[in-house]
């Protein structure tokens, strides 16, 4: 069998990897590469393989840099299955129409082009099967798969793919496991990552695997201080969330400070079309999700709604956020800053002293959001230098994603050592230090793969 590479490499996002058998060739996700705009150029690049030679395509979970790239897949005549957990098929429905609007709305306003439209999501989704966690299923003669819990975003899963002994270079049985998106430890509404139990090759994603996050309660200390911080001084706390779990975590600690009497009485507005959508599906979907108190015995018997909280579906009713001078809380799309809502609060409240930006996920090479962290004085927002005079806070443990030791915990949660461990979705000085760290850690060989590389197991 073969395994290449064809994104995930070269950063953190456009996630795909291609199995090759003598009876099948199967992609394992297909996400959009994310740079300073939605469609950067990399995604229009033909694909390096042929998308109508390929039998299937596994979805690890929804997010855009993992999924955004398979309804342009169909549009270049691919016509196999595709497979999903549920939660995920839901999600991805939201996050890939989203996706369309923000492209036609660059389109509109900065000349991009879009990839496809919501005929090619629609004709997508009608193609998922979902299967849900530990249900083995067969996508070729000899090769068998299997989603497990990777306690990422809701219903996310790192996939295992057994190989029959006919398939491979030694003669052997063998194991492949793509992590997808290991989660953090210790979400207050997520069940913890599965272990492995065994796998022979594991393609392990590395996005923290520098650094590790603060504690649970140094995390909710951090958000306390910043929130009083802004509020005391009568300004705007802007809060970029990506729509998929941080922006659920967020609001479940903003409703549990609520409860605790740990805030002031400042309105909370969630400016997110996606997010608002996506936290139904939570809804919808709560028996996949673990709470860390009895949140149905609160006083609004709601896990994500709360007095203060307000939701602005509409553009009419995102315009009148800024009719409120006082002080307030906006959670807007998208957490990178490279389109959205978010963008239109930045333009307006980003120069002010007395407003803060609070950023609580990975913000990706050359996005604004990168740019903002890294302490620029200036950025351009829709064609206007903006200076930047609000207060910055950086906030890594509100992260999605596991970090260094959470990942080698899942990596040596196996009985047998893996042969191979391959490190993506990482930028390169990460992937190398990650590399070094788990060399000391674990005894498997630890390989960096280059784009397109193809590798014979």
């Amino acid at each position: 069998m073969k395994l290449s590479f064809h994104g995930g490499v070269r950063g953190v996002t456009g996630s795909c990897y291609l199995l090759q058998t003598s009876k099948a060739k199967i992609l394992i996700d297909c996400g959009m590469f994310q740079g300073e705009r939605l469609c950067g150029k990399q995604n229009f690049e033909e694909f390096n393989f042929d998308p109508t030679e390929i039998d299937a395509v596994l979805i690890s979970h929804a997010h855009y840099d993992h999924t955004g790239r398979v309804p342009l897949l169909i549009k270049k005549g691919f016509s196999g299955k595709i497979f999903a957990t549920p939660p995920t098929k839901s999600l991805s429905q939201y996050i890939l129409a989203d996706a369309v609007s923000v492209m036609e709305m660059n389109a509109e306003k900065c000349g991009d082009e879009v990839l496809y439209d919501q005929a090619d999501v629609k004709t997508m989704l009608e193609r998922v099967f979902g299967v849900n966690y530990h249900t083995e299923f067969e996508l070729a003669p000899g090769l068998k798969a299997m989603f497990h819990d990777a306690g990422h975003i809701l219903g996310s899963a790192y996939i295992s793919l057994d190989i029959s002994a006919d398939e491979t270079a030694d003669g052997k049985p063998a194991r492949l496991v793509f992590s997808g998106d290991i989660g953090n430890d210790d979400v207050p509404i997520l069940p913890s990552t599965e272990p492995i139990h065994n796998a022979d090759y594991v393609i392990c994603e590395s996005t923290y695997g520098d650094r590790d996050h603060v504690s649970t309660s140094e995390r909710l200390d951090t958000l306390k201080d910043i929130t009083r911080r802004v509020i005391e001084r009568g300004g705007t706390l802007i809060i970029p969330a990506f729509s998929i779990e941080r922006t659920q975590e967020l609001i479940y600690a903003l409703d549990t400070m609520f409860e605790a009497g740990d805030l002031p009485d400042v309105p909370i507005y969630l400016d997110s079309p996606l997010a608002i959508r996506a936290t139904q599906v939570y809804r919808d979907f709560k028996h996949y999700l673990k709470f860390d108190r009895p949140i149905f015995s609160s006083s609004d018997h709601d896990f994500f709604t709360f007095p203060r909280l307000k939701e602005t579906l509409s553009v009419d009713d995102s315009k009148t956020i800024n009719n409120n001078n006082g002080s307030k809380i906006i959670i807007a799309g998208s957490g990178m800053m490279t389109g959205g809502r978010v963008l239109h609060h930045l333009k307006l409240y980003l120069s002010g002293e007395k407003n803060g930006v609070l950023i609580i996920g990975y913000q990706a090479e050359n996005t604004l959001g990168r740019k903002i962290e890294e302490g620029v004085k200036n950025v351009s927002i829709y064609g206007d230098e903006i200076p930047v005079r609000a207060e910055i806070q950086k906030m890594d443990s509100f992260s999605a994603h596991g970090d260094r030791e959470k990942l080698r915990k899942w990596l040596q949660s196996g009985k047998d050592k893996a042969r191979k461990i391959f490190l993506v979705h990482g930028d390169q000085v990460v992937k190398t230090g990650f590399r070094d760290f788990l060399a000391e850690e674990i005894n498997s060989e630890i390989i960096i793969p280059e784009f397109e590389q193809v590798f014979e197991l």
